[in-house]
């Protein structure tokens, strides 16, 4: 069973920049899988931020993270990664990577649609 483990979080100033890991173990993704960061700030739902397919590397973002944030994966080291850009103190939040087995189409990025998580790293954002 695959295990997901994320970091790279931290305190950064706005306009900063960082990069988020997220390390797969316990399984190798399959060929099909659907892996994703999330983020939850205080008081609000876990929001989908971005996708991508492990095997194609075919990518999808929410709105608000088109042209600051990228995601890559990394096939022979099993690790996800998002390079932010350009914070703002609204992109404070806690981050989760998630993935699940199958991608499906239409894909879906609800939160109830993926199988596995990590246990967060804390993104904050201020001056």
């Amino acid at each position: 069973q695959v295990q997901l483990v994320d970091s790279g979080g931290g305190l950064v100033q706005p306009g900063g920049s960082l990069r988020l890991s997220c390390v797969a173990s316990g399984a190798t993704f399959s060929a099909d899988t659907m892996a994703a960061w999330f983020r939850q700030a205080p008081g609000k739902e876990r929001e989908f931020v971005a996708a991508i397919k492990w095997s194609a590397g075919g990518t999808y973002y929410n709105e608000f993270a088109k042209g600051r944030f990228i995601i890559s994966r990394d096939n022979a080291k099993n690790t996800m990664y998002l390079q932010m850009i350009n914070l703002k103190p609204e992109d404070t939040a806690v981050y989760y990577c998630a993935a699940r087995p199958t991608s499906g189409w239409p894909p879906s990025f609800d939160v109830s649609s993926f199988t596995t998580w990590g246990q967060g790293t804390q993104v904050t954002v201020s001056s």
